[in-house]
């Protein structure tokens, strides 16, 4: 199979195959656009492109939600108990007058009733969009596996893997290859800045490409693993490196040269809606076991604050432990164990909503400021 056209002909929206590359130059002959070089370009990985703190992002992103949701219910615990402690009213003299503890447990009880039902029924409604007539599960299957078709024409493979790591692995090692075969392309090339420029791309890429395919070996459909290793093949970027080298240098290259460009850019736009397809599914995923973790969580939480409202009074639980008191440990105990399904809810949308807020853009649009020698772009 040559490199000179996408396998099958097909090409993803976005990818054309009769558009004519001109070269972009300024007045003084120089290239509008172009670095000295390309080593500016932003990080492949996610973390590293981010604004943020590398261990804000693990929270945001890496964590295990039970164990954060935990974290964020022991620092509540930590919290209500140093408030009791060093409270100049003892919380038994304020329940004696005013009954604070059992207006708070009745606004709990009101809370996770209506909280837990709202935001599970909110989560079927995102869900029930998978459901339909038989109409519009046939046309989802026929744009599936039209989609599969695509791809194994590119792969040049009779059938695509059906798991989803080993197809995201499989796309990412066809882009390395293609890249070698456009560094290969090149290799005889007058143009020394073609041949320089697309040798360091081609080099990121499969160093980018290895270290992702590394990742999804062991990667299973469901954990944030597989969607954190695609997150860092930075493909949005190396579609828009492609296009500038190939316009800046069209001049220079030869049909095989060109060919191999539109080769790897169509590659590497195959690798978008794979990527969203997969996690919009993993949202859908997440979106399950939030529901299901919340209606665990909701009826202890139901129990305990019922129990507070119903049982407690101001001799309910008398005396201290290790100088703390027994009234004031147990209040920070219900009230801890109210908030769980709440914490739980945190802890699921924050990585939802990073991960969304970061790909937001499909195809060679990077929604960031990227600062470059000689040029502002805010793509």
């Amino acid at each position: 199979m040559s490199v000179h056209t996408v396998r099958g002909g097909k090409r993803p929206p976005g990818i054309s195959g009769g558009v004519s590359y001109k070269k972009n130059v300024s007045d003084d002959g120089s290239p509008r656009g172009a670095s000295s070089h390309d080593g500016s370009s932003p990080s492949d990985k996610m973390r590293e492109r981010a604004e943020a703190s590398t261990w804000k992002l693990w929270v945001l992103l890496e964590a295990n939600r039970w164990v954060l949701a935990g974290a964020l219910l022991a620092g509540v615990f930590v919290s209500m108990v140093a408030l009791g402690t060093f409270d100049p009213s003892p919380l038994q003299e304020a329940v004696a007058t005013s009954d604070p503890v059992d207006t708070l447990f009745q606004a709990y009880v009101t809370a996770i009733v209506t909280g837990v039902t709202l935001v599970v029924t909110l989560n079927q409604l995102v869900l029930s969009q998978e459901l339909g007539p038989v109409g519009d599960q046939r046309d989802k299957m026929e744009d599936s596996l039209a989609f599969r078709r695509d791809v194994e024409d590119v792969l040049d493979a009779p059938v695509s893997p059906v798991e989803p790591a080993a197809f995201l692995q499989e796309l990412v090692e066809e882009s390395c290859s293609r890249a070698e075969a456009l560094a290969d392309a090149v290799a005889d090339s007058p143009d020394a800045e073609l041949r320089r420029r697309t040798r360091e791309y081609v080099d990121g890429l499969t160093e980018n490409a290895d270290a992702v395919t590394d990742r999804l070996d062991d990667a299973e459909f469901g954990t944030f693993d597989m969607l954190s290793a695609v997150l860092d093949f930075h493909y949005s970027w190396k579609v828009f490196q492609a296009r500038r080298i190939r316009n800046e240098h069209a001049d220079s290259l030869s049909d095989e040269a060109d060919a191999a460009f539109e080769d790897l850019e169509a590659t590497l736009a195959f690798f978008g809606p794979a990527r969203e397809h997969f996690k919009t599914l993993y949202f859908q995923w997440e979106l399950v076991n939030l529901s299901r973790a919340m209606l665990y969580a909701a009826l202890p939480a139901l129990v305990v604050a019922s129990a507070m409202v119903v049982y407690y009074d101001a001799q309910a639980f008398p005396g201290a432990t290790l100088g703390v008191s027994n009234d004031v440990l147990a209040t920070s105990a219900a009230v801890t164990v109210s908030s769980t399904p709440f914490v739980l809810l945190l802890a699921y949308i924050l990585r939802i909503a990073t991960v969304a807020k970061r790909t937001l853009a499909i195809g060679p649009f990077v929604l960031r400021n990227v600062d470059r020698p000689g040029e502002r772009n805010d793509e």
